[in-house]
């Protein structure tokens, strides 16, 4: 296994509302040369989380941090404008919370970080540091 010292979240840049799925993000992926999804995990509008890329491979989600992270991407993250905005539903936010939590038992010592910290970007449409600034190993 990958030696793991960030867990990277995303969103996808779609409107409120809009299902996406892990095959769709893989066939948009594949159209920019990727060899797949290059996110770990897809939070889906109804908190589900779905596998993506297998962990024990390098994602293609954050230039010059794949080799050492897990990208986590959430459903949304566009306002109908198609502006930045935390689209996260109630159910999304807990999963995702969730995700983190089970993610950090496995790789202590892992920080949490949004896209927008590693590229000029609003990804993931939220402040990732003040919502995971007291993250621990307690559930959430």
């Amino acid at each position: 296994m990958r030696k793991i010292t960030k867990i990277i979240i995303h969103c996808s840049a779609t409107p409120a509302g809009r299902k996406v799925t892990v095959a769709d993000i893989d066939r948009w992926h594949r159209a920019r040369g990727f060899n797949g999804i290059g996110y770990h995990y897809l939070i889906d509008l109804e908190g589900n989380v779905h596998p993506g890329r297998p962990l024990d491979l390098a994602g293609a989600h954050c230039s010059g941090h794949n080799a050492h992270s897990i990208g986590i991407c959430y459903v949304g993250g566009c306002n109908a404008a198609m502006q930045p905005a935390d689209t996260r539903t109630p159910a999304q936010k807990h999963a995702l919370r969730a995700l983190v939590h089970t993610l950090l038992q496995r790789f202590p010592g892992a920080t949490v970080h949004g896209h927008h910290e590693f590229a000029a970007k609003a990804c993931p449409s939220f402040d990732v540091s003040a919502e995971f600034a007291h993250q621990s190993l307690k559930p959430p």
